[in-house]
């Protein structure tokens, strides 16, 4: 194909072709791209993963799902929050400043995480698919660095939910999960499963 052939409906060709991002040097194009392809495969696939987890180890939650599927969208935004699927998001301090008693130097890296804050988030460390204020997490960052598919990937987690309860009575963990090797992905790299035939 040619190289100013004109964008398809795709988002890399738009990315190649748009005035505000058409113009990227080659190595951040490339780094764009990654991001999109990890934040839009890995986060969402280690979420799916993370929620059949999250599920076995609650048999009282999954109990609540399977009785009132309307509850999917709040399950998905709280095991988005209890999953976390990236540990953390880094910083770098611009200035000095202190906050909350921490000094922080210009150009100290700082980690950003508050998904189990039990300053912000009521028993954190509990998965609740029912809470108050579900979406009340920073998963998918704040501000201009908010995740640009932050409401796609709870589409598609919704959508996975919505189906695999519709065909499936319960999907069983039957082993330990062996989780990725990172400190940036929570993911994993196995999880057994069994998923019983409905009557």
């Amino acid at each position: 194909e040619k190289v100013n052939a004109a964008p398809h409906h795709d988002l890399i060709s738009m990315l190649a072709h748009h005035p505000a991002t058409r113009n990227m040097e080659p190595r951040e194009y490339f780094g764009n791209i990654v991001l999109l392809t990890v934040g839009g495969n890995d986060t969402t696939r280690n979420t799916i993963s993370g929620s059949i987890l999250a599920l076995n180890q609650n048999p009282d939650q999954y109990q609540k799902l399977r009785e009132n599927p309307d509850l999917i969208p709040s399950m998905v935004s709280e095991t988005i929050r209890w999953q976390t699927p990236l540990a953390h998001m880094r910083r770098t301090a611009v200035e000095d400043i202190e906050f909350q008693g921490k000094k922080i130097k210009a150009g100290d890296k700082v980690g950003i995480s508050r998904n189990r804050d039990d300053e912000v988030i009521e028993n954190p460390n509990a998965y609740i698919i029912d809470r108050e204020r579900p979406r009340q997490h920073i998963s998918f960052g704040f501000g201009i660095h908010r995740c640009v598919g932050n409401r796609l990937a709870e589409l598609q987690l919704t959508i996975i939910w919505e189906e695999i309860l519709k065909r499936f009575p319960t999907v069983e963990v039957v082993g330990q999960p062996r989780r990725s090797f990172s400190t940036f992905v929570k993911g994993y790299e196995t999880m057994p499963v069994v998923i019983p035939r409905r009557n």
